[in-house]
């Protein structure tokens, strides 16, 4: 079972993560359930089998994401409490891309954590990379301070909170130059290739005049699947620590504007699929 710190590690693009977006995007507002023909048919819109987007269905159900629940004498799917949780906390993240402005406060994070404790040790890594932290030395950590609340967060549900210490900061000093610090600290190629490869996949998807509802909802699913990832990792650093040609502006600029493209058309689109079903 995912606990309620994790997201689904599946591959942006796969069916399984095609389903676990539209879950994100709609079951809420659905009353967290949906019938099985009608989860299909969204699939459908986006050119997978049944049989696959049963499979992938299933791999949601083994997550502890989706909990079978008939209604209505119709067989479906219910939002479990755990990816309420995982979805409530992706919500802060993918639609409001923030970005440090350059006097905005730092969050330093140190811990010791004794060898008894190997493996909450290598969770709490795993989790403070998945927010965008960078690792400054081993036991000490640096975030934007608007993620601060995230690491305490990670602390709490680890019950690491009294073997760390936080501290918040507008100055930082060290020897290099601020880009030359953040490439140490962070892994700024890879996210520089997933920036990029966004803009690449998507850079036609922002003209919406000529979409169908269901071209906008599978532009938009898709979209969203292939931009979800990106925040996380990307902590938002200010311009100064960033190389002059980074691509995070853009991609997050084109994502904006997919979404107010899209958004309406393929919410209406999910809804003439609920009447039929």
């Amino acid at each position: 079972m995912l606990s309620e710190l994790d997201d689904l590690d599946a591959r942006p693009g796969s069916t399984t993560s095609l389903v676990r977006t539209i879950v994100g995007l709609y079951l809420r507002e659905m009353g967290g359930w949906i019938s099985s023909p009608h989860l299909i048919s969204l699939m459908d819109t986006l050119g997978t089998t049944p049989q696959v987007t049963r499979t992938a269905i299933s791999r949601l159900k083994k997550k502890g994401i989706l909990d079978p629940q008939a209604r209505g004498g119709e067989s479906g799917f219910a939002l479990t409490a755990t990816g309420r949780g995982i979805l409530a906390r992706g919500d802060r993240r993918i639609f409001e891309p923030r970005s440090m402005a350059s006097d905005d406060n730092w969050c330093i994070l140190s811990y010791s954590i004794p060898e008894a404790q190997r493996e909450r040790r290598h969770q709490l890594r795993k989790y403070l990379q998945g927010i965008g932290g960078g690792l400054m030395a081993p036991g000490l950590w640096i975030f934007p301070d608007y993620l601060r609340e995230e690491v305490w967060e990670i602390l709490r549900v680890l019950d690491l909170k009294n073997q760390a210490t936080v501290v918040v900061s507008n100055t930082l000093e060290f020897t290099g130059t601020p880009q030359s610090m953040a490439a140490i600290w962070w892994d700024l190629q890879s996210l520089d290739s997933l920036h990029r490869s966004f803009l690449a996949q998507n850079g036609k998807a922002a003209n919406a005049s000529k979409s169908s509802p269901a071209d906008s909802f599978a532009t938009y699913v898709r979209a969203i699947d292939s931009w979800r990832t990106i925040p996380y990792l990307d902590p938002g650093l200010p311009l100064s620590f960033l190389p002059e040609d980074w691509p995070g502006r853009a991609s997050s600029k084109l994502f904006l504007n997919i979404q107010s493209g899209h958004a309406a058309a393929a919410r209406k689109y999910m809804e003439s699929l609920t009447k039929r079903h």
